[in-house]
């Protein structure tokens, strides 16, 4: 297991600002009063671990299948629906919703390889990740990446009411492989996907999706 790249900074002034609430609690706070000292500094250890945990990145064995989608994130399927996406496709699709709780890892990664043919990034509200509002007017971004096959999978990330920055790191135009990394949303989000009516879709609600390794749908041929 690894550390993602986008908690070094957080983590780092995370330590800093409780070794500094630690240093005035043993010094002028609790002075002389061991028990709470140690109570401080236990806290404190947890407080800590429960950012670390959740900028890691373990180390799994990857699903890598051409008519495959594989889960972008961790977390909990909350919805599967036949909907009308109106922003891409303007058409039908089936919406496959994965809530990522603090406690999930919170890596997003490619659902299919291919090339990015669609990206926008959408300031916006913080609505809690499962409001029915949160899709279309919370911070978010939407990808569409085209398959081998010609099938096109659209899928968002999208921030919660704890999340408050979504990182990506897909352009236009970009051949990416499945899997591999797309972006990461910072503490508490959801990512959308949708696939075409005629996939199969192989799992249900309540669920719990591994990203990268997961597979949600499979595109019949």
């Amino acid at each position: 297991m690894r550390l993602h790249r986008e908690g070094n900074t957080i983590m780092l002034n995370t330590a800093l600002a409780l070794l500094a609430i630690n240093g005035l609690a043993y010094y002028f706070l609790f002075a002389g009063n061991t028990t709470a000292t140690v109570l401080m500094a236990v806290v404190s250890l947890v407080l800590f671990g429960l950012v670390v945990q959740f900028f890691r990145i373990p180390s799994r064995p990857l699903t890598l299948h051409d008519r495959q989608i594989v889960a972008p994130a961790d977390g909990t399927v909350v919805v599967i629906e036949e909907t009308e996406e109106t922003e891409y496709f303007k058409e039908r699709r089936r919406q496959i919703s994965i809530f990522m709780s603090p406690l999930n890892v919170h890596v997003n990664r490619n659902p299919v390889s291919g090339v990015v043919n669609y990206f926008r990034y959408y300031p916006g509200k913080y609505l809690v990740a499962w409001h029915p509002k949160s899709s279309t007017e919370n911070e978010r971004t939407t990808v569409v990446l085209e398959m081998k096959t010609g099938v096109e999978i659209l899928f968002r990330q999208i921030a919660g009411a704890v999340a408050r920055r979504i990182v990506w790191y897909v352009n236009e135009g970009q051949s990416v492989e499945q899997g591999s990394e797309m972006g990461f949303i910072k503490f508490g989000s959801r990512v959308d996907v949708f696939v075409p009516l005629n996939a199969k879709v192989n799992v249900k609600i309540g669920d719990k999706m591994k990203g990268g390794v997961t597979v949600l749908a499979e595109i019949l041929e």
